[in-house]
């Protein structure tokens, strides 16, 4: 996919000045007048005009670089994502340069601009908690930038995707608890603006209805940190209204929760059985081991960089959207096996 991305220099031809009178104005160089200054800026603006850009003559040139909008580096997930995609990177001789939202809608947008304004080739991303509309994706794909989503994708923006089947995943993670005799689930969920956040809601209730167990609202909690499954255990605890199994979004949330039960007294499996999401490496340093869904992570990685370097070697301006899903698997340990 080639550059369309705006110049100086047709900020000048459309205004009939010169490219040096535009980059001084766009400066706010004193010697240039007021109405002009207003003029060139408005146009820029209008026409999406990023500092850096190639320049249309050279549209056929690449800056072997591209860049990962994530949303948080520490997440064991992510990491493993950003392994995956540097090596097709490395292999292709390009250059990555990798940033971190840290869930903050404002701070993805920041991301996306910065990102643009280095003329990377091409942009893998996977959206903050935070995120709910997507200019700045169209902008990027207005700019001549590719893009490829994994994990948490942007709906209705027209670009490839790599997932998992969340639901299904879900629903699996949540029969092992049934089939080990659990019958009071709580379901730990993220943010229900995330699609994935959705499906893997859809996926404990797909698998408490297909065994006729109630579905409680009273058990279905947005919990998707450390701290917050740590808290809402301790309430549930004083509450009494204790479940017998936990379905965790990700691994630290079912860790906050096995951590607060065990202060409590209770025993896992024994009392409570756990499962959680992502099968990270503290999945095997837990007491007992966590039982987690494993994403993929490292392979999710490499198939969305080969999907990207797909796009920016295509000569195509037009293009169906591919959607690759990869198939999760549970891990069963100690967390949730009863012997």
């Amino acid at each position: 996919m080639r550059s369309n991305q705006i110049t100086i220099k047709d900020i000048a031809r459309i205004l009939g000045i010169s490219p040096s009178t535009v980059s001084r104005a766009l400066k706010d160089h004193p010697d240039i007048n007021s109405d002009t200054k207003k003029a060139v800026n408005e146009l820029a603006n209008k026409l999406k005009y990023q500092p850096n850009a190639v320049a249309l003559s050279l549209k056929n040139s690449r800056s072997n670089t591209i860049g990962i909008i994530i949303p948080e580096i520490v997440h064991y997930f992510f990491s493993s994502v950003i392994s995956g995609i540097e090596d097709i990177a490395s292999q292709r001789g390009y250059t990555v340069i990798i940033c971190q939202s840290n869930e903050s809608f404002d701070r993805e947008v920041a991301n996306a601009k910065t990102l643009l304004s280095h003329r990377v080739d091409g942009i893998l991303i996977s959206i903050s908690k935070q995120t709910n509309t997507f200019t700045h994706f169209q902008n990027l794909q207005e700019g001549g930038i590719p893009l490829v989503f994994f994990d948490r994708i942007a709906p209705g923006i027209n670009a490839d995707q790599v997932i998992i089947d969340d639901i299904e995943a879900s629903y699996d993670a949540t029969r092992h608890l049934i089939e080990n005799g659990c019958k009071r689930i709580a379901h730990f969920a993220g943010p229900q603006s995330l699609l994935i956040g959705r499906n893997r809601l859809q996926g404990y209730i797909n698998a408490l209805t297909e065994a006729g167990l109630p579905v409680d609202n009273r058990l279905i909690i947005q919990a998707d940190t450390f701290e917050k499954a740590r808290n809402t255990v301790g309430q549930m605890l004083d509450s009494g209204t204790i479940p017998d199994g936990i379905f965790a979004v990700n691994d630290m949330t079912a860790i906050g929760a096995m951590q607060t039960i065990q202060k409590r007294g209770l025993k896992i499996p024994e009392d409570v059985s756990i499962v959680g999401f992502s099968d990270g490496y503290l999945s095997g340093v837990t007491d007992p081991h966590l039982s987690s869904v494993d994403q993929h992570g490292y392979e999710m990685g490499t198939m969305a960089a080969e999907m990207l370097f797909k796009r920016i070697l295509s000569d195509e301006t037009e293009y169906i959207p591919e959607i690759k899903i990869l198939k999760a698997n549970l891990i069963v340990r100690g967390s949730s096996q009863k012997e």
